[in-house]
């Protein structure tokens, strides 16, 4: 591959095997979403997201990766993300992040939701959309001749809009043959930070994350679960997204 300031760039071909792992991302997601619903645990979803990944050929990319023991992270309410699924009951009113990934033909797929159990409050569904919203107000600066921060600018502008608290400790990242790779991509603007200019062939996962109340993050004892510090409730959408010459093409979306 070719790099730009040792971010890889893909060309059309790496670009439809992306788009291939995250079409099995995409489809796993929207079973699970049929799935979600009071009285069902996220143990049952992590089973039928196996037995998915069987199905596919694809080998779970979160399972085993620096020692996550699941194949998805499965947040509840006020966890952020890397929440373990448990046996717990699911109840109305929850919110459920999960994040979901998948390596396929040596290429990796990524892709986060936030789903409501149930009838949820006012204001976890306003969490929910503006979180949803400012993804997709930064995958519309995703573009050649644009900077990485513009993308970072969009999401920190609808959250401030929407008096909804940015977790910082968390980024987005590129993405390819593998999982993590440069850039970063946080969902602020980093003062006195140098930008970086798009170009076309990288692959970005972006992924902001909100609360409603603090930034601030505790770790659990098993050094994964990440949640708020005030216990206040959490959002999380990600999609994969290419550059082209053409503009942002979100990859972990179902072609139709």
């Amino acid at each position: 591959m070719k790099k730009f300031r040792g971010i890889f760039l893909k060309n059309d071909y790496e670009i439809s095997l992306l788009r291939e792992a995250n079409q099995i991302v995409a489809r796993i997601l929207d079973d699970i979403q049929t799935r979600i619903k009071p009285g069902i645990c996220t143990m049952e979803l992590e089973e039928r997201a196996n037995d998915l990944c069987t199905e596919f050929r694809a080998k779970p990319a979160f399972k085993g990766y620096q020692g996550f023991p699941y194949t998805l992270c499965c947040s509840l309410n006020d966890v952020i993300v890397h929440g373990f699924p448990t046996r717990d009951e699911l109840k109305s009113g929850d919110i459920l992040s999960i994040d979901m990934g998948v390596q396929y033909r040596g290429f990796f797929g990524d892709s986060a939701r936030t789903f409501a159990v149930g009838d949820v409050s006012l204001e976890a569904a306003m969490l929910m959309q503006v979180t949803l919203d400012a993804l997709h107000k930064g995958i519309e600066q995703a573009r050649t001749g644009n900077n990485l921060y513009d993308i970072s600018a969009a999401i920190e502008m609808h959250a401030r809009k929407n008096n909804c608290s940015i977790i910082k400790r968390f980024v987005g990242h590129g993405i390819g043959a593998n999982l993590h790779e440069k850039p970063e991509l946080p969902n602020f603007v980093p003062s006195r930070m140098p930008g970086l200019p798009l170009k076309k062939g990288m692959v970005l996962a972006i992924e902001p994350m909100f609360s409603l109340g603090s930034e601030q993050v505790e770790i659990m004892q098993d050094n994964w679960t990440a949640r708020t510090t005030d216990r206040s409730l959490a959002a999380h959408f990600e999609h994969t997204v290419a550059i082209t010459k053409d503009g942002p093409e979100i990859l972990s979306t179902l072609d139709k």
